[in-house]
């Protein structure tokens, strides 16, 4: 017996909202361990060496940049690092990770 058709609508609004929401969360979750990994790269482990944001090339990218190319999840993933207080700022407005506080967090093992 097949599905009625207000139900396959149902079900196909459940899989929409699931893709807006869910997806989204995966993929910052999954840039994290990238940002981790350019801070590295660059050294900006402290406040002695912290970088500004475009060093890094960790700045959301322009308007018709993202028209063209596939959704870069690295500065929202900057943004959550920077909420937990994982990224700390310098007085001059550089960032850096802060490696105490990274052991605190699930990422501590990258």
């Amino acid at each position: 017996m097949p599905l009625p058709d207000w139900a396959i609508i149902i079900i196909l609004i459940i899989v929409f909202l699931a893709v807006m929401f869910i997806l989204p969360q995966f993929m910052i979750a999954r840039a994290v361990p990238a940002v981790i990994k350019i801070f590295r790269k660059y050294n900006a482990v402290g406040p002695k060496n912290a970088k500004f944001v475009d060093e890094l090339g960790l700045q959301q990218r322009g308007f018709v940049e993202r028209m063209w190319r596939p959704r870069d999840y690295k500065p929202r993933a900057l943004q959550l690092l920077m909420h937990i207080n994982v990224v700390q700022f310098t007085d001059e407005g550089k960032i850096y990770l802060s490696e105490p506080d990274l052991y605190k967090t699930r990422w501590n093992n990258l």
